[in-house]
């Protein structure tokens, strides 16, 4: 099946956040205090998914209170952070919805991230990804992690759904 016939199925953005919305640095200042640089143009390609009726969720290995705030800002449906089994919260999470992998799109960077992309219905990585992740996902992105790609990836899946507008 094309991407574009996948893409007409997405129901659900999921996203990782270090390399995907952010390019993966973590600054941590004197008092250890953990700061994030997020896109401009990967917030607005969330707002853009929200308009076209995709639901949006984060699934992160690592705590960190910058992504509970921005995740608030961008009114990301669902978050998850700290999460040792991300296919547990997955299933979980399309089970809460009432939708099927099929109806998923995940965005991925590391080896962490290999299981969800193979269980989602349509897979992306950024080009800053590493190699094993860019072997298996469905499409890798122009843009880097944390430099519009998830945007990229909105326009991709809102355009197949005849969206983009």
């Amino acid at each position: 099946m094309s991407i574009t016939e996948k893409a007409k199925q997405i129901k659900i953005l999921i996203l990782d956040v270090d390399g995907v919305l952010t390019d993966g640095g973590i600054i941590i200042d004197a008092e250890g205090k953990e700061t994030k640089v997020f896109n401009v143009y990967d917030g607005a390609g969330i707002e853009l998914a929200h308009r076209g009726g995709l639901l949006t969720a984060i699934i992160s290995g690592r705590y960190s209170q910058p992504v509970e705030y921005r995740a608030k800002e961008l009114r990301i449906n669902k978050v998850y952070q700290n999460v040792a089994n991300k296919v547990e919260v997955f299933n979980q999470l399309i089970a809460e919805y009432g939708i099927i992998p099929e109806q998923t799109a995940y965005i991925g960077d590391d080896i962490f991230d290999i299981p969800l992309l193979k269980l989602s219905g349509l897979s992306f990585a950024p080009a800053t990804a590493r190699h094993e992740v860019k072997k298996i996902v469905d499409f890798v992105t122009k843009s880097d992690g944390g430099k519009g790609a998830v945007r990229e990836i909105v326009e991709i899946i809102l355009k197949a759904q005849g969206k983009w507008r």
